[in-house]
């Protein structure tokens, strides 16, 4: 994360009691002057990815909260990557986050993007907790080979809209008492596109495109939660008539395992003991994500106890360490008993002495100690 120690309201230079507006306000004065492509600073590279970064949390109400709340640890946990912007110019960036209309009266046509792409895996409790990869297959529309995408017949080319010259908008322009008020509307022409196909593609109809199956590998990281999304940056739909791709968005579902129980970072099970194991002691075998352990229980163990296992959770997702695992014990009393086996606990009964089932801790303490 490029700002991981800067504070994203100082990157924009607002209060935290900035509303939209001023977000929006600050963003696009801080990027015209950092933008790479009309910077002269020397850190200008750096600076505009961090108020990029900056942006994409603070615009957003969720991610906003998350930080307002919990600072960048916070957005850790709750799965936020910044994305990974490749913007040739200001109007492409601008274009990106309010709208390709916002540059139309620069005169030029922005580059647009093809439409993004859901997808969806599942994998298994285990396979989160060490992380793996897997393939999807989806059907997206890729630039046609045989008119190289631009729609047009080989041999032949696409020719400038004489409506709007190229720009792909129109402008109408109109007074008020407040000034001018410039509207911008796609040209109804070319349909925003600039040019005009005289003798289309036979292979895609003009549009430049063509539809074919793809297959691709993801990467899903330790530590994912049940419902985040991967972004993967390019490999969408492509824009009609060129221009750039757009992403394709992995939503990853998470099956339950009957094991475990999951809450963040940390995992939860039961071990079951019978009521002589636990006055006696024992050992038990107990299911943890790396396998099974063994786990010594002294006499006198009473139901409702939690054993910490620490650092035996799930991996904290794109960050250190791992949570913890916590093992409550059940101690199993009998239903049915044969009449020997009654008659040898009401024995014990009447000879245990009343220090026999002295409990050092409460049931709300262990209520404490299970919520530690």
């Amino acid at each position: 994360m490029a700002t991981t120690e800067r504070d994203y309201y100082d990157v924009l230079g607002l209060s935290r009691t900035a509303d939209d507006r001023e977000i929006k306000t600050a963003f696009r004065r801080l990027a015209r002057e950092l933008h790479p492509d009309v910077s002269d600073v020397p850190d200008a590279d750096q600076r505009f990815k961090e108020v990029v970064e900056a942006y994409e949390v603070l615009s957003k109400t969720e991610t906003r909260r998350l930080y307002d709340q919990y600072g960048h640890a916070g957005l850790k946990r709750g799965g936020f990557q910044p994305s990974h912007f490749d913007f040739g110019n200001l109007s492409d960036l601008f274009s990106a986050f309010f709208g390709d209309d916002l540059f139309a009266s620069a005169g030029g046509r922005a580059r647009r993007r093809g439409a993004d792409l859901a997808a969806g895996v599942e994998i298994d409790l285990v396979e989160a907790a060490r992380g793996t990869s897997t393939e999807i297959s989806f059907q997206v529309a890729a630039p046609c080979g045989v008119c190289d995408a631009t729609g047009a017949e080989p041999g032949t080319k696409p020719s400038t809209c004489p409506t709007c010259g190229g720009a792909g908008v129109l402008q109408h322009v109109s007074r008020t008492v407040f000034g001018e008020l410039v509207r911008s509307q796609p040209c109804p022409g070319c349909g925003g596109r600039g040019q005009i196909v005289e003798h289309p593609c036979k292979e895609c109809q003009g549009t430049g495109q063509r539809l074919e199956l793809k297959t691709l590998d993801v990467d899903i990281p330790a530590g994912i939660h049940d419902g985040q999304r991967i972004r993967i940056s390019g490999e969408g739909h492509a824009w009609s008539l060129g221009g750039g791709a757009g992403d394709i968005y992995v939503l990853v579902r998470v099956r339950p395992d009957p094991r475990f129980t999951r809450e963040g970072n940390d995992l939860f099970s039961t071990v079951d003991l019978t009521m002589t194991q636990a006055a006696l002691g024992t050992r038990a075998s107990v299911p943890t994500i790396d396998g099974e352990t063994e786990l010594e229980f002294a006499a006198g163990t009473q139901p409702g106890e939690i054993r910490v296992l620490r650092g035996h959770g799930m991996p904290v997702l794109q960050g250190f360490g791992r949570g913890n695992h916590r093992v409550l014990v059940n101690v199993v009393i009998p239903r049915r008993l044969e009449e020997d086996a009654r008659r040898l606990l009401q024995e014990f009964e009447a000879k245990a002495s009343p220090d026999a089932y002295d409990a050092p801790e409460g049931f709300f303490d262990k209520l404490k100690s299970a919520f530690r």
